[in-house]
């Protein structure tokens, strides 16, 4: 059971790992849904941290579909974030007709040995999710999908992600749940769905605001959760 709590600056990141998170999203722009963080950032949260850190790779906030421009910024985004010795990146790329961009993914995936890749949220606007889960297993470079089963929050979406869970299972990708989950709603969503990572953004700040602080007192809540449920599970 791994929580992942979003990160925008390094006091964040901080009081993440203090409250037990297991890994680190590391975006700017958070109220714009996460773009890419600067170079001072990533390698002074990757130097401090002892957990994960995941980079956003998103270069603006217009769309998901990025032309040769975009993608070279993000080429370039991705090279320093592999040498800065962060664990992962987080990144999406969707055709004009809202599919998978295979040809974006190809160029982005091409030297990213040794990073975990999750394909993010550009995957709720995606009609046929179980078709474009399909096409993004054919990447070995991609372990997890972040999604919330489409546009509606999570807890709102628990059949779709339950089903995703199952197609998943055998492919290589986890399924990472977030947008829209809290602590109260945790334990009942993940017995209704079976994800085994969850992702948090503004519910584990301060007030519920994404512009406060991590509260490390509300990310210990949301751990124990998960601790307490896999223990049920192992008996």
């Amino acid at each position: 059971m791994k929580l992942e709590v979003i990160a925008t600056n390094l006091t964040d990141a901080l009081l993440a790992e203090q409250g037990g998170a297991d890994r680190i999203e590391l975006v700017t722009g958070i109220l714009e849904g996460g773009l890419t963080p600067g170079p001072g950032l990533i390698r002074e949260t990757v130097h401090r941290l002892k957990i994960p850190v995941h980079v956003m790779v998103r270069p603006h906030s217009q769309s998901f579909v990025y032309d040769e421009h975009d993608l070279q910024t993000m080429r370039e985004d991705i090279a320093f974030i592999k040498q800065s010795g962060a664990a992962g990146i987080v990144l999406g790329a969707l055709t004009p007709s809202g599919a998978v961009d295979t040809a974006a993914l190809d160029l982005l995936l091409g030297d990213t040995a040794g990073l975990n890749v999750t394909f993010h949220r550009a995957f709720d606007e995606i009609e046929d999710q179980l078709s474009a889960l399909k096409v993004l297993s054919a990447y070995p470079q991609i372990n997890r999908i972040l999604t919330s089963g489409g546009p509606s929050p999570a807890p709102q979406s628990a059949p779709q992600i339950k089903k995703l869970v199952e197609a998943a299972a055998g492919t290589g990708i986890g399924i990472l749940a977030g947008y829209g989950l809290s602590v109260p709603v945790l334990q009942e969503f993940q017995l209704a769905t079976g994800v085994r990572e969850v992702h948090f953004g503004s519910a584990l700040r301060r007030g519920g605001d994404n512009l406060q602080a991590v509260d490390p007192g509300r990310v210990q809540a949301a751990k124990k959760i998960l601790n307490d449920i896999l223990q049920g599970m192992t008996g």
